[in-house]
């Protein structure tokens, strides 16, 4: 099992993506030569409009997609030159994710749905870890339910839980209020921003919101596949001020 990276040390790093689709006269360029380092303990917002690039971006980072040109290394090892095994155990040990639809399994309880990393990497849970986690998300009361027994914010809690079960270095999460009411929303990014404070974790959030990039350490501001602002932490008024005058709406 990967331990968390130590606060400060840079766990992705990224240079001179490119990601361009089709060819010829049809290609679209996605991503235009993006540089990006993430550290670890920090959270990170990728904000921007439909087709700014910013799900391309983290879908590269995640070594969901592959870049056209360009280098990607998560705790220091190059992900872009991997073969599919290689990736898919880099992936493994390395990456959580946290979807905006869940994508828990239907027939596995909370439980299952949360240890399933685990599982198919052949390995048992720290019991005292996997009981402080189950607390911390408040699902230790919902562990033999199912998903469709579950509200969406507790869905959604079972995938952080997910997520972090097994302490991966970095987790990504796209556009994880998306599917939810705007208190469960809250409810989420404070126990997604726990999850730094109280476990050290590296996290990426791709989001449209801007309460949500308020949560986060640092903003980045996309715009026709490149990074046209950053900012530290700030507030809601800030970020809608900012992607005002941007133009990135």
């Amino acid at each position: 099992m990967v331990g968390m990276v130590g606060i400060g040390t840079e766990v992705v790093q990224a240079e001179d993506l490119v990601r361009v689709y089709g060819a010829g006269d049809t290609a679209v360029q996605a991503l235009r030569g993006v540089g990006v380092q993430m550290e670890a303990g920090q959270l990170t917002a990728v904000m921007g409009p439909s087709g700014s690039g910013k799900s391309t971006l983290m879908h590269i980072l995640a070594g969901l997609d592959r870049p056209t040109s360009g280098s990607v290394q998560i705790g220091g090892t190059e992900i872009t030159t991997l073969g599919d095994d290689a990736l898919t155990k880099l992936r493994r040990r390395h990456i959580g994710f946290i979807f905006q639809f869940f994508n828990l399994l239907p027939m596995l309880t909370a439980r299952d749905n949360i240890l399933l990393p685990l599982t198919i990497a052949g390995e048992k849970p720290d019991p005292g870890y996997f009981e402080g986690l189950v607390e911390r998300v408040g699902l230790a009361d919902r562990l033999t339910h199912r998903p469709a027994e579950l509200s969406g914010g507790q869905q959604q809690r079972v995938a952080i839980a997910r997520a972090l079960v097994s302490r991966p270095t970095v987790v990504f999460a796209d556009e994880p209020t998306g599917n939810l009411d705007s208190r469960t929303s809250a409810e989420i990014l404070a126990l997604m921003r726990s999850s730094v404070e109280e476990y050290g974790q590296t996290l990426v959030m791709v989001t449209h919101d801007a309460k949500a990039a308020a949560m986060a350490d640092r903003i980045l501001y996309l715009a026709d596949g490149e990074i046209v602002k950053e900012t530290g932490r700030s507030s809601q008024h800030e970020i809608l001020q900012i992607i005002d005058t941007l133009d990135l709406q």
